[in-house]
């Protein structure tokens, strides 16, 4: 089945930025019902078209074929993208707020800016890794853009992910500690299928630098990310689940027209990493 650039509920979900999705799809419940088998086969693939040259590949083989699908793409703005939140992270029991990623908070679309208990851009690959800032392309990458309280996105800084730390004030279950951040368990998945995302999308071939994983913290400045070992733990303990894939859909035919292809296949990062 061939997946459409922009379906008629897409078309309508730009003009009005809103679009209902059950309850039971809400980003801060753990994951239930994402598939966990091996790929399935071309004819039950919904994606098999998009994906028809990765298809047989592992490795960095697989890499390289993902990244020139997704390379292809449309780009946002970092002002456009503060709309684009309101559409993409959508609360699915509220249409009038988004869902802050680390916070679980559904919080009011109009409450986005600068100040104490405002909503602003959360870039899960940090900016400074790479040194790409908020220009238009890996700074202004929906799928790895988040909303979130401003207080905890400063909290979260730079750092790169891993296990341990104390509680962060605003944000139930995540934890933080000099170089490391630690996300809440229903979105442990989501952090490591963005960053694996970035790492497969920008290769160094766009003008920005060649973003790449390794199994270590205090990265600084360099175009790294870890842990690899941990972020793989947690694709597989939190699987994607309806609003993860339901914004994977929004970002495909409404914005950018790529998708994160471990959303849809998230059994490819073992097969890469």
């Amino acid at each position: 089945m061939r997946i459409s650039r922009l379906t008629p509920w897409a078309a309508a979900l730009a003009a009005a930025a809103l679009f209902a999705v059950p309850a039971a799809a809400s980003a801060g419940q753990q994951r239930t019902t994402a598939p966990e088998s091996p790929t399935a086969s071309a004819a039950a693939d919904p994606y098999a078209d998009y994906y028809a040259n990765a298809q047989g590949k592992t490795g960095a083989a697989l890499k390289t074929a993902l990244h020139n699908i997704i390379k292809t793409q449309s780009k946002v703005t970092y002002d456009g993208v503060w709309n684009a939140l309101k559409v993409t992270d959508q609360d699915p029991a509220n249409p009038n707020n988004v869902i802050l990623v680390y916070s679980g908070r559904s919080q009011s679309k109009a409450t986005n800016g600068g100040g104490v208990n405002d909503w602003n851009r959360e870039h899960v690959w940090a900016k400074s890794h790479g040194d790409f800032g908020t220009a238009t392309g890996p700074g202004t990458d929906l799928h790895h853009l988040r909303p979130e309280d401003v207080t905890v996105n400063s909290t979260r800084g730079n750092k790169d992910f891993d296990k341990g730390g104390s509680p962060v004030s605003e944000a139930p279950g995540s934890l933080t500690d000099g170089d490391s951040f630690e996300p809440r368990d229903a979105v442990k998945g989501d952090v490591a299928r963005m960053l694996l995302y970035m790492a497969v999308r920008y290769d160094g071939g766009d003008g920005f630098a060649d973003l790449e994983m390794n199994d270590k913290v205090n990265n600084g400045s360099a175009p790294l990310f870890g842990r690899i070992s941990l972020l793989k733990q947690w694709n597989q303990m939190d699987p994607p689940d309806a609003f993860e894939q339901r914004r994977n859909q929004v970002i495909f035919d409404v914005y950018q027209h790529n998708r994160n292809p471990f959303i849809d296949h998230p059994e490819w990062v073992n097969s890469i990493w």
